[in-house]
């Protein structure tokens, strides 16, 4: 009988759990408080990294800075991209607002879509048509203006050769670049991959593109002894006065020539 009055004891119970409720101590408050804590702590992290990606690393769209450039075939520099893409409008240049004035220069004043951490070297490939992977590079007919070269042109790492006292060797694709333009040779930095993503950090850097046996030194772009020249020309005023032309470079330079017209550079 004990054992039955037992059974019966445990069945009331189980049946009386059933319709209990678990409460937090102290009622819903407390875990409110920390889903609200939760949600705004996510909420700062997501507005810290979108702020430090566009309002603090430069360059921003209130910049411009200026890059020298120039590719390197074979131990020859070639000639500078022919068009400065700004008329008529190029899609890629509106896009982006990056491009070159025939100078070996390359013009950073961005828009929204390449400045800070997606400022990259790549842009400038797309917009002048140039393709670049890791074992080759691609150049579009007439790249360095009309006839130069006339055809596309594929450099590639075991295809093309480069001829050296005579004889046919291997290049290899690679991009040297100087965080400034007068840095010795020595404080170069070489890349062999992943060339698009090569950072654009800081304004007057300076970068060699090129395929070349692997053993060959390239140094600095030509355009580099010239870059705060063609930097400050580019964005300077020129006026005439009395026959004279004066141009007023960007840091304050001023050089004055014979002249009969008025410019400004932009």
């Amino acid at each position: 009988m004990a054992k039955g009055n037992s059974a019966k004891k445990v069945a009331r119970l189980a049946q009386k759990g059933k319709s209990k409720k678990v409460r937090f101590q102290g009622g819903t408050v407390f875990p409110a408080v920390l889903l609200v804590v939760c949600v705004l702590g996510l909420g700062l992290i997501f507005y810290s990294r979108s702020e430090t990606d566009t309002t603090q690393v430069s360059p921003t769209v209130n910049d411009h800075w200026h890059m020298s450039y120039a590719f390197n075939i074979c131990g020859e520099f070639q000639p500078n991209l022919a068009g400065n893409k700004e008329s008529p409008l190029d899609p890629n240049y509106e896009k982006y607002r990056i491009h070159s004035h025939d100078d070996g220069v390359i013009h950073w004043h961005p828009s929204s879509v390449s400045t800070g951490r997606k400022a990259k070297l790549g842009i400038f490939f797309k917009v002048y048509g140039i393709e670049m992977t890791d074992d080759k590079i691609v150049i579009p007919q007439d790249a360095f203006g009309p006839g130069n070269p006339e055809v596309e042109t594929v450099y590639e790492e075991g295809e093309y050769k480069c001829e050296v006292d005579g004889k046919k060797v291997d290049g290899v694709v690679k991009i040297i670049e100087w965080k400034s333009y007068d840095d010795p040779v020595s404080a170069g930095k070489t890349f062999i991959s992943a060339f698009d993503d090569i950072r654009i950090t800081n304004d007057q850097m300076a970068f060699s593109i090129a395929f070349v046996p692997d053993d060959l030194d390239v140094g600095l772009p030509p355009s580099a002894s010239e870059l705060p020249e063609l930097g400050g020309i580019d964005a300077g005023t020129t006026t005439t006065i009395a026959g004279e032309t004066t141009t007023t470079l960007a840091g304050g330079t001023t050089t004055t020539t014979l002249e009969s017209t008025t410019t400004t550079a932009g």
